[in-house]
Formats: C-alpha cells, structure tokens, sequence
C-alpha cells in the first residue's frame, strides 16, 4: 500500500466529520464560532426558531447596534422572544458567539471585549471540549455537557434566564421576572417586570420600576394554565373545552414596553394577534388616580377625589398626572370636627390592614369610630365574598388603618365601603344634598324635594350604584364630573348624534359650554379606551334661597325670610347687603340694596317716593347741562391735544373701526359690532406721557409697544400702529375682532381699542415679565425659568393652542407662534399674544392655500414656507420650534456643529438619534433636572413629532395635551427627520428688527426687541 494512503483516508475522514458538524445547524462547539458578518446562524431541527445577530425593529441606526437574539424562523421583521446583550450592543457587525476557553459562552466584538457570557465556573480542562449549545423546537437555547456515561449535563438555558417573553415549556416560578424592552426598537432593560406577587397567594403583578403598576385578580383559566407549564388543574366545565396542550401552540407571553402584559396567538392569517392583556382600561393600573383618589374608566376623566379629599398638587391633578394622589381637608379626630361616614356602593379598593367577625354593622362602625387611625371600613354579611377576594370564615368586617389605595367606582362585584370623613368638607351648607356615591352635590344642585333650589332639580341620584344622573326633557344622562368652583358639570351621551340635538329649556338655569368632544386624542397602545361622548354644562348663579321660616335662612348670615311680588318666601338680604349668587351669601355694600328679580315687597310712605321722585328729576337734569358743556366744549378744542388728561369710555362709536373693518375680508356678521371698550385717544397720550421713549416696551412690523399707567393706578400695554405699516393695518383688523372673540387664561386679554383720526391703537392687559424670549435668550436670568416652570410654560401653551384650534367660538390660526408672542404674567403663566397674522377656519375647513406667506423665519413650516398652505398643523410645526426652544435655551435660527450648518432642528434630531437627547437640555436646568430627565426626553419627543416634515405625520394639538398629560414616555411614536434640518446661509436673519420711526412691507413679521 502507498505510505500516502493512509494520510488521505485520514484527510477525508476528518473532512467528512467537519462537514457533518457544519451541517447540524441547530448546534454550536467549540470548534464553531458564529459570525454576523458572514449572515450565520442555528436554526432549530424543526425550523420553528432560529439564533443570530440582528438589529431592533425600524431602528434608525441600522447597523450601528447589533443583538444576539432568538425569533421565529423566517418571521419578517424578526418577532424576537429573547436577547443575549440587550443592554450592552455590538456598535457593528463584526460580533461573533463561540464558546470561550473558559468555558463559557461569549458574544464579542471584533477587538475580543466580551458583551455578554454566561459567566459560569470555569470548568475542568478535561470537560471543557465536551460544552456544546443547541437550539431546541420550542425556542429553549440550551447549554450543556455531554458526560462520559452519556448523560448530559444542563448548564444554562434561556428559559431561565428570560427577557420580556414566555413560551410555552417555560415555567412561572418566584424567581422568574418578564422585564419589558424600553421602547419599540431598544430591547434594553426597560421600566416594566411581570412576575409572581410576592405579597398576595396566586396572584401576578406588573411593576414599574420599584412601583406596583398592575395587580391581577383572577387570571383567564387559559393564561394560568399557561404560565404553570400546564400542570395547573382545569376547573371541568362541559360547556366549554377542556384546556390542553395542543392549544397553545404558536403562543407566547409578552411583557410590553407599553406596561401591558400580552398573551398573543397566530391567527388564521398567520399574524400575531392580542387574546388577552392586562391592564387594559385606564383604571386597570394599580392605583391609577393615587391614595384617595377614585377612578372610573367609564368617564373621560377618570380620576377624581373622594368626596372631603382634595389633589395633594392641583396642578399636576390638572395636568392630568394623578399619581400624587389626594388628601384630607380636615384631619381625623380634629378638635371640634363632627365625622359621618360616606357610603360608596360597588367600590373596588385595595386589602384591608385587618378584618373580624361583627355581629353586625354597628358594631364595625364603632370599631372604627373609636380609633383614630382608622380611615374607612366596609361590612358584609358572612358569606358573601366580593369579586377576587378571599376572606378567612366569618370575618365580615374589614379596616383600613391606612391611606386608601387602588380605589375604583361603579367596579363590577365592588363592595359597599364607608370614608370617614368630616361632616363640614361633604356638606357646606345645610341645603347642600347629600354626596351620590363619589358625587359631591354643591348648592343650588339638587336630587330631591328637601335639599337644593327647586330651580335646579334636574339631577336623580342612583343610591345603589352611587351614579348621578341628568334629566334633559325626556331624556336622561349620566354625570361624570360636577365642578363646583367652576360652576359646571359634564354629562355623558351613549352617541354623537344625540350628543348634536342636545337642548335645554330656555326657562332652564343651565346652559351647554362645550358640546361633544370628538377628537378625544391618541388612545394609549395599553388598549382601547372606549368613552362616549361628553357635553358640559354650566349653571346660572341662584336667586336668594326659598324658605318658610326664618331658621331656613340660618346658613346665609345677614338674612330673613319674607315674601316677595310673586307670592314667595326667600332669605333675602339685610339693609346694606347685596345677594351674591357666586358666592352664595349676603354680600355688604355701602347704603343700597340691589333688588332680585322680584323685589321685596317694601313699606315706603307715599311723601318719601314724592320727595325721592324730585330729587332724582333734579339730578337727571344737573347731569343732562354738564353733558352739554362737555359736548361744546370738547368742539372748542384745538386738533392736537399735548398732555391734556382725558376720561376713557367703555362705549363709543365704533364708526372708524367699522369703516376699516368693511374694507377687509370679514363678513357682516363680524363687522356689526366691536366687542372690547372704545378709549379715547386723550387719555391714552395722557397715560403713556405722550408716547415717551421712557415708556416704550418694544418695536415690531405693527409699530411700537407702550406701558400705560391710567388713573387708579391700571397699567396696559398700548400697541400702536405704524402710518405707513400696511401690514400693521391688517393686524389691527384682525385683532381687534377675533381677540375680542376669545377668552382663555392662556391667550392676552384685549381690553380695548382706538381709532382717532391716523392713530390705530389697541390696549392689552400688561405683563410684568414680558415675553418668553426675554427670559431664554436675553438678559434675564435663565435659572428662573426652572424645569417645573418651563413644563408648566409648555402645557400653557398648548391649552392656548387647543382653544383656538376646537374649543373657541371661532376655529383660528395662528400662523406667528413663536417665543417672543408668548407673553408671561406675574406668576409666569403663557399668554398667546399678536393675532394679527391669524385666518378664521369654518367648520369642516382645515386647510387653505394664499399667495402672500406672512410668519417669521425659524418657525413657518414647510408647507407654508414653500407652497403657500398652512392649516393647523402649520401652528403645531411653530409649536414644535417653541417647545425645544424652551428645552434647550437655544434659538432654532442659530448655528449648531457649524461644519454641518445645522439649525436647532437638526441638532435636536442628531441628539435624539445618537440616543443623547438629554445633551440638549438648558446648562442652567442641570441642577433641578435629576428627577425630571423621563419628562425632559418626553418633552424632546413631542417637539420632534410637532416639526415632522410632512403635516399628517404631526399629531394634533389636542393630541399633543393627550401625550404631555400621560406618565407613559415609552408609549410614545418615534419621530421621523424633521423639515429644516441645515439651517440656510448666516447672511440670513431668523426676524428682521424695524427701527423705530422706520416704514416696513415685509411679508414676515417683525419680532419686538423686547417682551412687552
């Protein structure tokens, strides 16, 4: 035999094993490596999973962060059910797995640093070659050992090690958590883990964070059986299907970024499809509205306070952030304080600090009565066991000795449970009705014939379910929120149509404020929350309270019971003291009495109304000749009045402005009357000294801003147009109809007007602390405005927004939003100010082309920018540039890493792609932002959805109000590059600056060289 023989058997024999190995793709060793950038991967015997590199769902870094990861086989986009390195990325391509001389599986990159290993001890040299990885049918990756004897050793496997996903074969056990992705394409250690409840017997809770989020009651019996590996006994019903095995493939479990946890299923298209998730409505978190605080998923405004509680922070409450909770008005035990218990039917809260038998309610009263600690108490009789609870034998009554937690309403098999509370926060006065479930029933309200006004006994309460009712004609509605500072409630429709014909009796002391809200903005991704649709309703103040006797006049001081022209009895007022019906008490004014609508009945002698008749005749006729001196001596004046001091009417005629108005595009029905005061043009050169310099706030395209300061001591700001200003004359068109039109704490309050030979005038209310722009880019300290601040800034400036766009009587663009037409008052509250540029949208008009683009540079959108169309969007883009602005500090017309010319726009964008986002935040905010960056980057979020290039990709303003409202940043859509991104040549100016006494045609308008 040639010696070359046996070399070449050997040769071909070793080939032959090494393809073999290469051909079980489901199974790693030592020998393989798998690399991604040959494309490698194992694929289960079955082809039902496969392992390898890959990059997150539609992420804009497509290449630059890769994961070890197992998905679906052929699954396109890549359905993920478990990642190695998911907080620790390869930055590219060049990463492999193999099995390490220590023994231990690795992911590296291409410079040997380890991104993840399965850190086990090393093991002996003689069972190292022996260590192999195999990807098995049901998606387990298993690490194991072949022993000597032909037993195989497990060393690790993925289904004890877990990430946001359970398969079936996996088992739920007390150690085991589901920690969710952080967002839609970053599998990264997010803020959401679903595990076993360590606190309650069988029961499962999702955290977030070190908070409790969610708490299940009685799973699905298919999800239970599920999560126990299907050792779980069935409950045998013969209606319905035993549960088996077979039923479960093509499952999974999946804990969302989203905070909902997910049983999914492959429908009959092959698709993933949701069975079952929880929490799913928007009570379903743990402890939705906070410690006190009741929730009712079937309102639009969930969260409410129980009746003698009141928001630990009103002004998160009125954001939309409940997670501070309420608390008591009056403290427990307190001095002086009578106590009653409310009784709330149908009530979910959370477990009791200790229960025990009672021989009956009375006696569970007193056992909370009697201890100070002890906030409420609920009493059932021994048997009935609510909805998911269990209860040892006999122990029926239950105490809660500290804050109420988890607390919801109208809960389907709820308990009836008793606050206590004290008697002076639940009854104000002693014709107050008594609370309906979680209702309060402020005075005149009333829900029966001995409470209330007789006037406003539209309203039923519900005793055994605590729900008030509307009653409108024949038709009833269900009251979801009563207002009693505002003097409104809203009440809910079961559909729009009926929500559209809604009427109430002209007679009627109630009015509709805002018909039904259909655009209820973008729904969380935790579920559908369904509402229907809402009308609230405002009530007219009360007349003096009816009454028999005097003692029903003893909760309004200053009062009696007698009769009036029309036969009835009513508390009216004292001498010297007016009824107040906002108030709802008698109000002292110096000498007279204002009458009600029926007068009381008065004993005047007849020489006392002779005598009284003279009198005034004389004074009609003193004050008709000074009238007529007036008239003819203000004839006498020369044109031009210097420092003269002159009156100001809150009337006048409105000729010149009318004249103006005709000449423009509004129709008659806007030009028929003016709705703010004429002021005269003497006491306006009186009050700003003649137009001084000394007195001059700032200069625009309009012309140039005064304070004024009148007699009394008011300051207004006085904006004046520009002679030669055309662009000034069609401002004063527009704002001296449409801002008389709109009233919103967060829009300026026009407070007059005047028009005098060339002199075009209109009057403001003043801002102390001028204008936004001030305080982010000027001389102001910028360490004022900190991170609460300018979030609250933000948030007013939407509300704005929203009420032009929906909520005001006229549908309005703004088309000029920017910092510098922001103005802020004494306790920096946004004020939308500068109307001038704005167009009136009918009712189903949402968008409208011109020839003529009018804004100013660095806010416009592109749409408008470029083709002349502007809609609503057009102001959310403007919105958008506002809102990074006060993020960052930053103009959007400056100039951002100069070698790419970028505007605010694209440096914001590279910021948030780099997942640096937070490198944009003010310098000055850095010491009072340690707890804020989940709000800061949800802020930044928003900003980049707002400037998208493309108007429908941008969400609406209420939507914006939606998002800036919910605790839930993960939830958020990624936004896509923003218009704008290079900014255009440093020759060009973000607004041009009009001198004073200068004359100026610009299309864009002019930003005032300081806040007003």
């Amino acid at each position: 035999m040639s010696p070359t023989l046996p070399f070449f058997f050997s040769a071909l024999l070793l080939l032959c094993s090494l393809l073999s190995t290469c051909s079980c793709t489901d199974t790693l060793t030592r020998n393989i490596s798998l690399h991604d950038n040959q494309g490698e991967t194992l694929v289960s015997l079955g082809e039902k999973f496969q392992l390898g590199f890959f990059t997150p769902n539609g992420s804009v870094r497509q290449g630059t962060r890769r994961y070890l990861g197992i998905w679906y086989f052929n699954s396109n986009p890549p359905t993920v059910v478990w990642v190695a390195n998911r907080d620790n990325p390869l930055p590219d391509t060049n990463g492999v797995l193999s099995i390490s001389e220590d023994g231990n599986l690795n992911v590296m990159d291409r410079n040997g640093s380890s991104h993840w290993s399965t850190n086990l001890e090393t093991p002996s040299s003689s069972s190292s070659p022996y260590r192999k990885l195999k990807l098995t049918d049901i998606g387990n990756l298993v690490f194991y050992e072949d022993g000597f004897s032909g037993r195989v050793n497990v060393l690790w496997q993925s289904f004890d090690n877990p990430t946001d996903t359970f398969l079936p074969g996996m088992k739920m056990s007390e150690d085991m958590a589901l920690t969710s992705w952080r967002s839609y394409d970053d599998p990264g250690t997010g803020n959401f883990s679903f595990q076993i409840d360590q606190e309650v017997k069988n029961r499962f809770a999702v955290w977030k964070r070190s908070v409790r989020y969610w708490s299940s009651n009685d799973l699905p019996p298919t999800v239970s059986f599920f999560l126990s590996n299907f050792t779980l006994e069935n409950v045998r019903n013969d209606s319905v299907p035993r549960i088996t095995m077979t039923l479960y493939n093509d499952t999974r479990l999946v804990m969302s970024f989203s905070g909902q946890v997910q049983y999914l299923m492959v429908n009959s298209a092959k698709t993933w499809s949701m069975v079952w998730g929880e929490p799913r409505a928007k009570c379903g978190k743990y402890n939705a509205c906070g410690n006190f605080g009741s929730c009712n998923g079937n309102n639009e405004f969930a969260c409410k306070c129980l009746p003698g509680f009141q928001p630990v922070s009103l002004e998160y409450w009125k954001s939309g952030d409940y997670s501070g909770g309420c608390s008591r008005k009056t403290e427990l035990c307190k001095n002086g304080s009578t106590e009653v218990f409310l009784k709330l039917e149908m009530m979910k809260v959370g477990s009791p600090d200790s229960q025990f038998k009672a021989e009956d309610e009375k006696e569970c009263k007193m056992e909370c009565l009697d201890n100070c600690q002890c906030q409420a108490y609920s009493y059932q009789e021994v048997g009935i066991v609510p909805k998911g609870e269990s209860v040892g034998i006999g122990s029926n009554c239950r105490i809660w000795l500290q804050d109420l937690t988890d607390v919801q309403e109208e809960y389907d098999g709820g308990r009836n449970l008793n606050v206590r509370v004290s008697a002076s926060d639940v009854w104000f006065k002693e014709r107050s009705c008594e609370p309906c479930g979680t209702s309060m029933i402020p005075y005149p309200l009333s829900t029966g014939e001995k409470c209330g006004d007789p006037m406003y006994s539209n309203f039923h309460c519900n005793i055994t379910t605590g729900q008030v009712r509307f009653q409108a004609g024949a038709s009833s509605y269900r009251v979801t929120r009563i207002d009693l500072e505002d003097h409104r409630f809203v009440i809910q429709t079961d559909d729009p149509e009926s929500c559209k014909v809604l009427k109430l009796n002209h007679s009627s002391p109630f009015h509709v404020m805002r018909m039904c809200n259909a655009d209820m903005g973008n729904l969380s991704s935790a579920g559908s929350f369904k509402s229907a649709d809402e009308v609230e309703i405002g009530w007219e103040p009360p007349l003096e309270p009816t009454c028999s006797t005097s003692i029903d006049c003893k909760d309004w001081p200053n009062s009696g019971c007698n009769e009036t022209r029309d036969g009835k009895k009513r508390c009216l007022c004292g001498t010297n003291f007016v009824w107040d019906g906002l108030n709802l008490n008698c109000t002292q004014e110096g000498g007279h009495k204002k009458q009600t609508e029926n007068g009381p009945v008065g004993k005047i002698s007849v020489a006392l109304i002779i005598t009284l008749s003279f009198i005034s005749f004389f004074v009609l006729i003193m004050l008709a000749s000074i009238v007529i001196c007036l008239f003819l001596q203000r004839r006498r004046l020369p044109p031009k009045v210097e420092g003269k001091r002159g009156g100001l009417h809150l009337y006048g005629s409105k000729r010149f402005a009318k004249e103006i108005i005709d000449s423009a595009r509004f129709g008659d029905e806007d030009t028929k009357a003016i709705e703010v005061p004429f002021f005269e043009l003497e006491a306006i050169l009186t009050a700003t000294d003649n137009f001084s310099n000394a007195n001059k706030l700032g200069q625009g395209g309009f012309g140039p801003v005064y304070k004024a300061k009148f007699p009394g001591g008011e300051e207004i700001a006085v904006k004046r147009l520009s002679r030669c200003s055309s662009q000034g004359l069609t401002e004063f068109k527009n704002e001296v109809i449409l801002i008389a039109k709109l009233q919103h704490r967060n829009l300026v309050k026009l407070l007059g007007y005047c028009v005098e030979g060339d002199e075009k005038i209109l009057l403001y209310e003043y801002m102390p602390n001028k204008s936004l722009d001030s305080f982010i880019f000027g001389k102001q300290p910028r360490s004022v405005l900190d991170w609460e601040r300018r979030y609250n800034i933000i948030l007013g400036i939407a509300r704005g927004l929203l009420y032009l766009h929906q909520d005001s009587r006229l549908r309005i663009i703004h088309r000029d939003l920017k910092t510098s037409n922001i103005l802020l008052d004494e306790e920096m509250n946004p004020k939308i100010s500068d109307f001038g540029l704005a167009r009136i949208f009918g009712g189903k008009e949402t968008a409208a082309n011109t020839n003529r683009v009018v804004g100013t540079y660095g806010y416009i959108a592109p749409e408008y920018a470029m083709d002349g169309l502007f809609s609503f969007k057009s102001d959310v883009f403007s919105f958008g540039v506002v809102v990074l602005e006060i993020i960052s500090g930053k103009r959007n017309t400056g100039f951002y890493q100069p070698e790419q010319s970028l505007s605010l726009l694209g440096h914001a964008w590279n910021l948030w792609k780099e997942d640096k986002a937070l490198h944009l935040l003010d310098k000055s905010l850095n010491r009072s932002c340690n707890r804020t960056n989940e709000a800061v980057i949800k802020c930044i979020n928003i900003g980049l959805l707002c400037v998208q290039e493309d108007p429908g990709d941008r969400p609406t303003v209420s939507n914006v109000l939606s998002m800036l409202g919910s605790s839930e940043t993960t939830s958020l859509q990624n936004p896509k590059q923003p218009a704008f991104v290079v900014r255009r040549g440093s020759s060009s100016r973000g607004s041009s600056s009009s001198k004073p006494g200068t004359c100026s045609n610009n299309a864009l308008t002019v930003t005032l060289e300081e806040g007003r």
